[in-house]
């Protein structure tokens, strides 16, 4: 079995077990990240493993039919099949988008729908890893009593899900006022503690790092990387889905920025261990209203500012202070990436004109989708290339976001493009019969004339 640790991003020396309660390089405070023992893995070919994770793949066999772990000697070898907290996370849709990429000119896009999981976000990815390995510690003697994050939402749902399969209890920090019902309900059905504060996630952040030096209190956010191992297989599921090709591009809303990170570490490892040839150009998406990491690309990496993000319909990236700006800088450097932004109007009408071809969109993958609009617009993703766009939570979730859109009643956007008001009718053949002539008439003649 092959040895991964945690390692200090900016090269400190020393390793340190990911069964260790540790978060920070003890030596300059930087982030770490899991460094696996590439030249063991390199024991086996990389056709071997395309063989293995193929074979592995939505099967039976326990833990294995797990997106993330029939990726399990990539991730987190040392934990015992037994300590594994699965819910059958990954195995996600990538969904070809074909009409709505030809309304933009993109025969071959496609919509990676990471929030067809338990919890309806890709955050299950690196929970399972997480609570897997603190069951494991705990099974080993490690004094941990609770397990803690802050949130926009999702990250707390999917926390209180798989602590409540693990039997640990889950603690979680919320914005008050600043996550959907949908969010809200997810952790107190499982039994989390939910904590709702007054304040926005960047003070969530700064209240559940002092709890994290509490004895007996483990963080879960994404600056723990044993998040990250479980999010990385995003880009290595996209990949086995296309038959172990490689897109040309991979879009993705980013808020504290450990996925931009995640995708990296996946498709990284897939070329140093010659499964792929070849690495994606990534852009990275932000809300207007909670840029930093946008005006850091447009001003240079080195004039990176904290900010105070501003309320933004995609509230789960309404983060002014990333905890994983380093990585992502790094990521995006290496992957030849950009950062593009979205305003309010423009988020919400990307998402709704994406559902009109089928698709229902959570307000931070309208983020992205404003995004690769852009870029198509402007030529920097060409007609002829393969684009993934991940879609980061379910539609589902934000219901009163749909619904206010539908009724323009969103005060961010005054004249929605794409509203869809039900007909109100009495109970009455005529009327309802005349309406329906009515409405075929109008897509007649809105559609266009066949050549």
């Amino acid at each position: 079995m092959s040895r991964s640790v945690f390692r200090c991003i900016a090269g400190c020396t020393g390793d340190y077990p990911l069964d260790e309660v540790i978060y920070k390089c003890p030596k300059c405070g930087d982030l770490l990240e899991v460094v696996h023992d590439i030249e063991a893995l390199k024991a086996r070919s990389a056709a071997s493993w395309i063989k293995l994770f193929d074979e592995r793949y939505q099967r039976t066999t326990w833990p294995y039919g797990s997106g993330v772990w029939g990726k399990k000697e990539w991730v987190q070898p040392h934990v015992a099949d037994d300590n594994v907290v699965s819910m059958m996370e990954g195995g996600t849709n990538l969904l070809w988008a074909e009409r709505y990429g030809r309304t933009l000119g993109l025969p071959d896009l496609w919509i990676k729908q990471c929030g067809v999981s338990h919890t309806g976000s890709f955050k299950d990815l690196g929970m399972t890893v997480l609570v897997s390995t603190v069951k494991q510690m705990i099974a080993e003697g490690k004094p941990i009593r609770a397990v803690a994050c802050a949130s926009t939402g999702d990250t707390s749902a999917a926390l209180a899900a798989y602590g409540a399969a693990a039997g640990i209890r889950t603690m979680v920090i919320l914005p008050r006022g600043k996550v959907s019902t949908a969010q809200l309900v997810q952790p107190l059905a499982n039994g989390a503690v939910v904590m709702a504060i007054d304040g926005d996630f960047d003070a969530c952040m700064a209240v559940v790092k002092r709890l994290a030096e509490e004895e007996g209190v483990y963080l879960a956010n994404s600056m723990n990387s044993l998040r990250i191992e479980g999010q990385k297989t995003v880009s290595i599921e996209m990949v086995q889905q296309f038959d172990w090709g490689v897109p040309d591009w991979v879009v993705i809303p980013g808020g504290n920025l450990g996925n931009v990170s995640a995708l990296g570490a996946g498709f990284s490892m897939m070329r140093e261990l010659g499964l792929i040839q070849k690495l994606p150009r990534i852009c990275v998406a932000q809300a207007a209203a909670a840029n930093p990491l946008y005006r850091a690309y447009k001003a240079g990496w080195d004039k990176f500012e904290a900010i105070a993000a501003q309320p933004t319909l995609a509230s789960a990236i309404q983060i002014g202070n990333p905890v994983s700006i380093r990585k992502a800088v790094r990521t995006l450097t290496a992957f030849d990436g950009v950062v593009e932004q979205a305003s309010e109007a423009e988020l919400a009408d990307a998402a709704a004109a994406a559902d009109l071809t089928g698709l229902f969109n959570c307000p931070h993958t309208g983020v992205a989708l404003a995004a690769l609009e852009k870029l198509v617009k402007r030529g920097e993703i060409r007609g002829s290339d393969r684009v993934v766009v991940v879609s980061t939570a379910n539609g589902l979730k934000f219901t009163d976001f749909k619904v206010q859109y539908h009724e323009g009643t969103l005060a961010e956007v005054p004249a929605p493009k794409h509203a869809n008001k039900p007909v109100l009718l009495p109970n009455d053949y005529t009327a309802i019969r005349d309406a329906v002539r009515r409405s075929m008439d109008a897509a007649a003649a809105a559609a266009p004339a066949k050549q």
